[in-house]
């Protein structure tokens, strides 16, 4: 199962980072299609948020575990699109595989 966890702005109208944890198991190794979404959306947001909203996220990464974050004060109205499209993609994963994907809201 892989765990998504947005952490929402203080105002609660944006995600201003995620954490992204476990392996779907939906396939073997290198085959998992799921497990090969969840990483191209979370990479591809941070790498927006470099090069589009032009933030440098906090981001933390091991196997199996990505964090990315951005101070409240740093969201633009660019990341806050990039977070929202992250979580669209996320929500839309968990609907079609949601022995898979669970996602929530710290």
């Amino acid at each position: 199962m892989i765990f998504i966890r947005l952490t929402p702005t203080p105002d609660g109208q944006s995600p201003s980072g995620f954490e992204v944890k476990g392996h779907a198991g939906f396939a073997p190794h290198g085959q998992d299609i799921v497990c090969a979404a969840v990483s191209f959306l979370a990479t591809t947001c941070t790498n927006a948020l470099e090069s589009i909203a032009g933030i440098a996220p906090k981001v933390r990464q091991k196997d199996g575990f990505l964090a990315v974050h951005v101070r409240p004060e740093e969201l633009n109205d660019q990341a806050a699109t990039i977070f929202q499209v992250f979580s669209q993609g996320m929500r839309d994963l968990m609907d079609a595989y949601p022995d898979h994907v669970t996602l929530t809201t710290k």
